[in-house]
């Protein structure tokens, strides 16, 4: 197991360590439900230093991206932020990625730590551009900041005013004494906030100044098992459980980061594939009774026949009520149909939705 620069400060924070991914990671401090609710309602931080980071440079850097990558990456201007996906030669997905534009000609890819290895040989076998291509992804450590009141909560910690940056924007700039650190208003929460991009070197510092800035503002060290809660009650995909190499981009609900307007791997199936309608879909659905989905409970229909499986489930911490995505035939992925998931002996009604679960602060 790989410790990141902070797996020693989670231990000491009585931290629940377990593998992921290659990595030691905090799964939890304190507990989901309360980690989920920090972030909802005031401000968390986790340490997602095992992600994975691709530096893209040279004259050729954008064709190479614009091959391997779904979404159109010559409509990102200096200092924003794309998600996409790497579409395989099969009709499903090798990774989803955030792309940001550091400068002209340099991009920085950054994708799913239990893909870093994969990832890297795809889009070199399909570097014939000579794009010159750096593996940044053991030196580098990420934060994410999240919750509603991170942006009042970190301004104290650089000259830059936070509030400016607008989502799936960021900036090169100080912060918590460090200069040149990414600061980018991205996340995977739904709940606002940031995400910190540094050396291994500086981020024990940043780490600390962040929880002496956030004191006053409740906030906490937050795990995985929160980050996945968070994550599902806004209906994001999660690579492993809902999108993988068998999926396609245009079933997993993923057709918006699929420009067309030009060519990339596998571009004409999938067009073809969006054009006629998949005939399965992922869903996002809500028991109406009590239960908990979980991860390969199957979906069944009225007569009890399996239709699907569920491919990411939960007891959603701000609802209260058991929450889930999960693919089924065409014919049940109209929002209010209904299905049913088997929970043991039990098929249990749930209702087809349209994500996100979580719609903010109710009232």
């Amino acid at each position: 197991m790989k410790d990141t620069a902070l797996s020693a400060t989670h231990q000491a924070l009585g931290a629940k360590m377990v593998p992921f991914a290659g990595y030691n990671m905090p799964v939890q401090y304190e507990g989901v439900n309360a980690e989920h609710e920090a972030v909802r309602k005031a401000v968390g931080v986790f340490d997602v230093s095992h992600m994975g980071e691709f530096l893209i440079e040279g004259p050729n850097a954008l064709a190479l991206i614009q091959k391997v990558s779904s979404n159109d990456a010559s409509k990102l201007d200096v200092g924003k932020a794309q998600y996409s996906c790497l579409p395989n030669d099969d009709g499903g997905i090798v990774d989803d990625l955030i792309i940001y534009k550091v400068k002209d000609e340099t991009y920085l890819l950054v994708v799913n730590a239990s893909n870093i290895e994969k990832d890297w040989n795809w889009i070199s076998s399909k570097n014939d551009v000579g794009a010159e291509m750096k593996d940044l992804s053991e030196n580098y450590s990420l934060l994410a900041i999240q919750g509603p009141k991170a942006i009042e909560a970190m301004q104290s910690l650089s000259s830059h005013d936070l509030s400016d940056i607008k989502f799936y924007n960021f900036i090169v700039g100080d912060f918590a004494g460090i200069e040149h650190v990414i600061i980018s208003a991205t996340g995977y929460t739904g709940s606002g906030g940031f995400e910190i991009y540094c050396k291994n070197s500086e981020v024990k510092q940043i780490w600390d100044k962040v929880f002496e800035a956030g004191a006053d503002y409740g906030i906490k060290p937050i795990g995985l098992a929160a980050r996945d809660t968070l994550r599902l009650e806004m209906g994001y995909c999660l690579y492993g459980n809902d999108i993988d190499e068998t999926t396609s981009p245009i079933e997993a609900g993923l057709g918006w980061v699929c420009k067309f307007n030009k060519d990339f791997t596998n571009s004409e199936a999938l067009k073809a594939e969006k054009e006629r309608t998949p005939e399965r879909k992922l869903v996002a659905f809500k028991l109406d009774e009590r239960g908990i989905p979980r991860q390969g409970y199957a979906i069944v229909d009225g007569n009890g026949k399996t239709i699907g499986n569920v491919t990411s489930g939960t007891m959603s911490p701000s609802l209260g009520i058991g929450i889930g995505l999960g693919y089924v035939p065409k014919v049940f992925s109209k929002v209010d149909s209904k299905i049913f998931i088997q929970v043991r002996k039990n098929a249990i009604p749930a209702t087809v939705i349209k994500a996100p679960f979580y719609k903010g602060e109710q009232g």
